[in-house]
């Protein structure tokens, strides 16, 4: 079975790693968000490519999330004692992957070909594929007024703000990176990961054509990132609530409802199945919640094969 799964984040992250011990090798397509993508400290990160990348690899900070495990913080350190204000936690080995990209990324390689590269020389046999090669650039309007890049949002204050509105700069100029449409085209099943829909999903799905492959898809399942009105990681249920009015499963498929075939709501969450069948979708109820990768396999099968 090919299966193509859009993702971003840990949740994304997770579920991936379960649809790779699931499927044989090379069977799996992740098409990964770029929004998040930003210029910290002279290096291009890519933020969602790279946690997908390092959990796929096996080598992700799991308790973290985010980075590698075991890496150190010299670099980050040092530029904090010469006055830097460095709140853009940037690991040694992460960062040598950074530099990594920024230098192929000047000799005028694409962003979807060096995360070809990277992923194979760190064994990953998934497909990654960044959503896009063009510029495309997630911004979040505060309650304040205040128009933040998405990593000062997200990091620097922590996801705190009460958020107006989120924006994708250059997302209705923006191109799909080659292979994805292709790569939606022919797989079997396509999966949106349980990853943030407005962070995570939109600035994928609003790429041109990606909307459409969905719509004309016989199959695709999403899975949901809110269990009883709340995100397991992350800000996606405050954001859903100041900016869409509403933060439950139902909410989220709401959004996919027009090209969803199937959504998965948690076993904990089950009355949220049936508004869901009201949107014309059909519901599925799974445990959802993966607490390890064993829990993410069985997950990947209930979907692969009900």
């Amino acid at each position: 079975m090919r299966v193509t799964a859009l993702a971003g984040g840990v949740g994304g992250a997770k579920l991936l790693v379960g649809l790779q011990r699931a499927l044989g090798p090379g069977d799996l397509t992740a098409v990964v968000n770029t929004g998040d993508d930003a210029v910290v400290y002279g290096v291009h990160v890519s933020p969602d490519v790279d946690i997908v990348t390092y959990w796929l690899a096996g080598i992700a900070d799991t308790e973290r999330g985010w980075g590698l495990a075991g890496d150190t913080f010299a670099a980050v350190d040092g530029l904090r004692a010469l006055g830097v204000d460095a709140w853009f936690s940037l690991g040694d080995r992460d960062l040598a992957t950074c530099l990594y990209r920024t230098e192929r990324l000047g000799a005028g390689a694409s962003l979807s070909s060096i995360a070809d590269e990277i992923r194979r020389a760190l064994g990953v046999p998934t497909r990654v594929l960044p959503a896009s090669d063009d510029r495309v650039r997630t911004r979040v309007v505060t309650a304040d007024g205040r128009t933040l890049e998405f990593q000062e949002y997200f990091v620097r204050e922590r996801h705190r703000p009460e958020v107006a509105e989120v924006v994708v700069a250059g997302l209705d100029d923006a191109k799909p990176a080659p292979g994805v449409l292709d790569a939606l085209a022919a797989a079997d099943m396509v999966v949106l990961c349980p990853s943030n829909p407005l962070l995570s999903i939109a600035p994928v799905v609003g790429l041109a054509g990606v909307r459409d492959a969905l719509r004309a898809h016989p199959r695709v399942v999403a899975v949901t990132p809110i269990v009883r009105g709340a995100a397991l990681k992350g800000p996606a249920d405050r954001l859903l609530r100041s900016t869409v009015g509403d933060a439950s499963a139902s909410g989220v498929a709401a959004l996919y409802a027009d090209f969803a075939d199937e959504f998965v709501v948690d076993a904990s969450d089950a009355g949220e199945a049936a508004r869901v069948d009201t949107l014309g979708v059909r519901a599925r109820v799974l445990d959802t919640v993966m607490s390890d990768p064993e829990r993410a396999e069985a997950l990947a099968r209930a979907l692969l094969w009900p």
